[in-house]
């Protein structure tokens, strides 16, 4: 119990107490650049193929030099694939707790605290913690978080020309549920956080 409340932080307080299982993400420097065998290792499999113009030679004299070792002599652009291929493992751990049925979460940390608790090396950077249990409610209740107009996040062809809505493309993504109600403040959603603040002994 000590160590859970050192570990919360403004942000994340009553998640490390409801939640049975708390996965705590770092980023490591020494994985995020490969390197020059194991690159030579994908070659050998196939994963780099021929027919894309790889080889042993290409990786030695085009691949690495002018590619792989700028990224890891250059600590922004290190700290970039760090966070970069820690967050798509992150996205690809919680696309798989959810398909498992099961609910998932990130939030920050007390990352002092977690160093001291989990005996963390000094060279692995903290990213998040992803909380893992099962739902206490429905998967759609209280509705999707708001969302900024796609025309406002994305461009087409190039920037400032915004990506515009087809709303054909809309109304199939509505009807198979990958836009699902967005979110309200309704009398509803207050009484479905009622029921969950006294379910669990929560104040509101």
């Amino acid at each position: 119990d000590e160590a859970r409340e050192q570990l919360k932080t403004p942000t994340t307080t009553v998640q490390f107490d409801l939640a049975p299982v708390a996965i705590f993400w770092y980023g490591s420097s020494d994985y995020a650049v490969t390197g020059q065998e194991r690159l030579k290792e994908l070659v050998d499999v196939g994963a780099l193929a021929p027919t894309h113009g790889w080889s042993h030679a290409y990786v030695d004299d085009v691949a690495y030099p002018q590619v792989v070792k700028v990224f890891r002599e250059d600590d922004m652009l290190n700290m970039w694939m760090v966070s970069v291929e820690t967050g798509l493992s992150m996205n690809q751990a919680l696309l798989a707790a959810v398909d498992q049925g099961l609910g998932v979460g990130l939030s920050a940390f007390n990352t002092e605290a977690a160093k001291e608790v989990l005996k963390v090396p000094d060279d692995l950077i903290p990213m998040w913690v992803m909380f893992v249990g099962y739902p206490s409610e429905d998967p759609k209740a209280g509705g999707q978080r708001p969302r900024r107009p796609l025309s406002a996040n994305n461009f087409r062809g190039q920037w400032g020309i915004p990506f515009e809505e087809d709303p054909k493309v809309t109304e199939r993504l509505e009807a198979e549920g990958m836009i699902q109600e967005p979110a309200g403040i309704g009398p509803e959603r207050k009484a479905e956080i009622r029921a969950l603040a006294d379910r669990f002994g929560l104040v509101l």
